[in-house]
């Protein structure tokens, strides 16, 4: 097959869907695909793409609507003899697969890690018209869009993310810096979505009756100002610290204590299956995914979203429980081995794409 992914995500911008995106693309090329992963000049995506030796193309979409561009791609498509197109962004759709339509490209696909359809005209116009499917990442996705009763009954797959565990990982060793402390660590984009602020209003919680637990943040993003302006506010800036962004994460997760997530909303959360994946217990808010991807009480403890005083209370019951947080630890990670491998995520994601093929007469 000839696969092209396209993800016009800012250049500064990496997280869940690009590692998907990313994933997918290096694991159906080392099945014999000729697969190329197309985004912005510089974008942090595409020069992780090509560090993992794939195939990267420069392409910019700009705008939902942009006939040049969508020409110049309708172009490059033809000339790549591309059978399989998956977008990331809705922009992605309306202009490349708008391309995609002109060029004859047989299979179009939209790739959604988060909701990012809603009952609006333009969504059903552009997803029913310029996509033959979407690839979602959890049931409750798939589920919210079934009521929208736009879709055919498979006209929305659930493939899960998957995870290559790494076989060796250095643990980050946090009593060098923070001496007798609990680390908890949190990784995302400082965006409203993440719900830093209420981790903050967490930390703050805790902070008034223990002052040996320290929360450690891995993400960049345009709240990074005001979050740090309520750290020093609220008189947390020994026990809640921004860390910036972290290429390897993996060394940072295996030297904390415990993992928390505490979104408001979310796919299927990478930042978690990777924390389990480290041996790492997680507290997470009750967000898409979250249920489908752990196990609550035994590979750790799910709350509801925006209730800082329901995540300080589940943080002080378990921090200091070595015996369940290295049970539950143990769990998460037989449980990632077992049901979110690369690996399986590859085979499901492949057999899927031929199938969309096969349905338009092509077999490959």
């Amino acid at each position: 097959m000839n696969i092209v992914f396209i993800n016009s995500i800012g250049r500064n911008k990496f997280g869940g869907g690009e590692k998907w995106m990313t994933n997918a693309a290096g694991n159906l090329a080392r099945k014999g695909h000729h697969v190329i992963l197309a985004g912005k000049k510089n974008s942090r995506i595409l020069n992780y793409a090509a560090q993992q030796g794939i195939e990267t193309a420069v392409i910019e979409i700009r705008s939902d609507i942009s006939p040049l561009t969508t020409a110049r791609i309708a172009r490059w498509l033809k000339e790549h003899r591309t059978d399989i197109l998956i977008c990331n962004l809705n922009k992605d759709v309306r202009v490349a697969g708008l391309a995609a339509r002109i060029a004859g490209t047989p299979v179009v696909l939209a790739r959604h890690g988060m909701l990012l359809c809603s009952r609006k005209w333009k969504h059903k116009l552009t997803l029913t018209k310029l996509t033959d499917g979407i690839i979602t990442n959890s049931r409750t996705i798939r589920e919210t869009y079934s009521g929208y009763g736009w879709f055919p009954t498979d006209f929305v797959k659930v493939i899960y993310n998957g995870l290559t565990i790494p076989e060796k990982v250095d643990a980050v060793d946090f009593s060098q810096r923070f001496p007798g402390k609990k680390i908890i660590c949190s990784a995302g984009r400082l965006s409203e979505q993440k719900g830093f602020g209420d981790l903050i209003d967490t930390a703050a919680i805790i902070r008034k009756n223990r002052d040996d637990i320290v929360f450690l943040v891995s993400g960049e993003g345009k709240l990074e100002s005001e979050l740090k302006t309520k750290v020093r506010d609220l008189g947390l800036e020994g026990s809640f610290i921004f860390e910036g962004f972290t290429p390897d994460i993996f060394p940072w997760l295996k030297g904390c204590d415990l993992f928390v997530l505490a979104s408001l909303f979310e796919g299927m959360p990478n930042v978690v299956m990777e924390a389990m994946a480290m041996s790492k217990p997680v507290i997470t808010t009750d967000v898409n995914g979250a249920r489908e991807l752990m196990e609550d009480e035994k590979t750790g403890l799910i709350v509801p979203p925006s209730d800082p005083e329901a995540m300080a209370s589940v943080i002080v019951s378990i921090i200091d429980d070595d015996r369940r947080l290295a049970t539950m630890g143990s769990l998460g990670k037989q449980r990632v081995a077992k049901h979110f491998t690369t690996e399986k995520m590859a085979e499901n994601l492949e057999a899927h794409l031929l199938e969309k093929l096969r349905r338009k007469g092509i077999r490959k």
